[in-house]
């Protein structure tokens, strides 16, 4: 979203400012003992070699850390300015846990940083991983999937939704290290990393050079699975596949926008799935709808890799249980939502009306996954709760929120057939989203404000499941949930779903500022709601509130209370054990 761009210009624009001495990985970081990582110091000055300085626990740094460090003179940042000397040492380990204080000397210029290495157990916990993200999922995103899926009466839910039966095991805290704010790239980094970045970023520290792909890297977690097992890796989305949350798996880049470069980074690994949108950045760019500036026919490749391709739902059945690896593109860019996809048939259905759904991909990645006899990694992103907040588009959001529990339904049944497999449910951070009460449209008068219902007068909202799919028959009911957000462009609220495709709040005039859209004006009972946020966003942004974590399986003892989302690494490495090679 715009919101996200500007906060990645500003960053750049801060890189090119001058400022103190710089180490990376930053103090406090914590690193899988073993695990590849990039050390660099930015200075703030130009220097001579002779006069930096590098110590680790009181040795010179190539006694503890190995390697030379490659001597930078000069960097330069944006429009050529310069910004001080660096040293930089790529893919380093250290082998033992323990505390490592990193001190850098340079003339006047001193910092010091400390490290925690830590290790694993022995053996594996879990054979399995089943990582499952609900992107932006807030807590009333599952309160009004709850209510609008399975219904309430005198006070109690008439059912539950899977994740209600997930244990809920710690609160995340999201923040960049940049910004108490956050994106999806940073936090899904820093769960598949241990790592903690800034808002953008993938599998890097931020540096302040303006080549978004130079940046010290650190291992993720599929490249570790890669490293010390035999397991198989599984992504599934229903966002572009090169979007932040599935390319965190697998990439390094300091711009989540460089999603041509994050598929060759998937090819590097080579996941054995990987199902969901994105296909115009995998075509050359003179093939219809690429999004691509070079010649590379990135799905030739994979297919020369050994890969089957599916780009619609018959296609991936009849993959199903075929030989070698499964790439499955389904849109050129992010899949339809659950409610126009499957119902009312609006936004790109036309276009690609043979899309899979979440449950359906998820199910085909599990059966593949499944018969590897050391193990596997899945994630799978329920994308489009995010996406379809932003744009405060709630009746959609909360739909997708329902999909996505399906497949929570679907790990938990895998789990009780393979008791040692570990599920991690949560989200990347939240929304500012809550449920206000309900609009009765049978209220009497025009105006739609009155409409809606608070305290007592909230009443209970009247949507069925009379077909017992799980989803309501329909989202128009006569009396609904209320869904509003505490943050957002000028808009026009409707108090009404938006039946003709997918909500856009906010468009871009001349002054290149974000009004209220005028489509929704003439709406009967539309109410012009005054934004919070500057004119250059068109649409909600992220709340910094913690998400909340539910595990359940071998090694889900290691989440507990709260946990900034690096820590969430160290459970995955403990419950595959990381920190060990696996010869089996």
């Amino acid at each position: 979203m715009r919101m996200i761009f500007a906060a990645l210009a500003a960053t750049t624009i801060l890189a090119g400012a001058a400022q103190a001495t710089t180490v990376y990985p930053l103090d406090r970081a914590t690193i899988l003992a073993g695990s590849p990582f990039d050390f660099k110091v930015e200075l703030s000055k130009q220097v001579k070699p002779e006069d930096v300085k590098v110590t680790v626990n009181g040795q010179d740094y190539k006694t503890v850390l190995g390697g030379e460090a490659k001597f930078v003179e000069l960097e330069k940042g944006k429009d050529d300015k310069a910004l001080g000397s660096a040293v930089i040492l790529r893919g380093l380990t250290i082998a033992a846990p323990g505390d490592y204080k990193v001190e850098v000397s340079a003339g006047d210029e001193k910092k010091s940083v400390t490290w925690n290495v830590y290790g694993t157990g022995d053996a594996p916990k879990a054979k399995n991983v089943i990582f499952l993200i609900g992107d932006g999922l807030s807590v009333a995103h599952r309160t009004a999937a709850r209510i609008m899926s399975k219904g309430m009466t005198e006070g109690k839910a008439n059912g539950r939704l899977n994740m209600d039966d997930v244990p809920p095991a710690a609160f995340i805290g999201t923040s960049a290290t940049n910004a108490v704010a956050t994106d999806s790239a940073n936090t899904m980094s820093a769960y598949m990393t241990g790592h903690k970045t800034a808002v953008n970023a993938i599998g890097v520290y931020a540096d302040r050079t303006p080549d978004s792909l130079d940046d010290p890297r650190v291992e993720t977690i599929a490249e570790a699975i890669r490293r010390q097992t035999k397991k198989s890796i599984g992504i599934v989305a229903t966002a572009e596949i090169e979007d932040a949350t599935p390319a965190a798996v697998v990439s390094h880049t300091r711009n989540r926008n460089d999603k041509a470069d994050i598929v060759g980074m998937l090819l590097d690994v080579k996941p054995e799935v990987v199902l969901g949108g994105g296909s115009a950045y995998f075509l050359g760019k003179d093939v219809p709808g690429s999004k691509r500036k070079d010649d590379k026919d990135y799905i030739k490749l994979f297919q020369d890799a050994g890969y089957k391709l599916a780009i619609d739902k018959n296609e991936l059945a009849a993959n199903a249980s075929a030989e070698g690896n499964l790439l499955g593109l389904f849109h050129t860019g992010n899949m339809d939502v659950t409610l126009d996809r499957e119902f009312l048939k609006k936004g790109t259905v036309e276009k690609f009306p043979n899309q899979p759904g979440l449950v359906e991909m998820a199910t085909v990645a599990l059966d593949r996954l499944s018969k590897n006899p050391d193990g596997f990694f899945l994630m799978v992103e329920g994308s489009s709760i995010d996406k379809m907040s932003h744009p405060l588009d709630w009746d959609r959001a909360v739909v997708d929120t329902i999909e996505f529990d399906k497949v929570v339904g679907l790990a938990r049944e895998f789990q009780k057939a393979h008791p040692d497999t570990l599920i991690v449910v949560t989200g990347d951070h939240t929304h500012g989203v809550s449920i206000i009460g309900t609009v009765d449209d049978e209220k009497p008068g025009t105006e739609m404000r009155e409409k809606v219902g608070t305290y007592a007068e909230a009443g209970f909202p009247n949507y069925t499941d009379d077909n017992g799919d799980g989803y309501p028959d329909k989202i128009d009911v006569t009396r609904r949930l209320f869904l509003s957000a505490n943050n957002g462009p000028d808009h026009y609220e409707t108090f009404r779903p938006k039946l003709d495709g997918p909500f856009v709040p906010a468009v871009q005039n001349e002054k290149k500022e974000y009004v209220a859209n005028e489509q929704y004006k003439d709406v009967p009972g539309a109410v012009f709601v005054q934004g919070n946020i500057p004119k250059s966003g068109d649409s909600g942004v992220h709340a910094v509130d913690d998400v909340v974590l539910q595990s359940d399986g071998p090694g889900s003892e290691g989440f507990r209370g709260y946990m900034e989302q690096s820590d969430v690494y160290k459970v995955l490495a403990d419950a595959f054990a990381l920190g060990v090679k696996q010869t089996n």
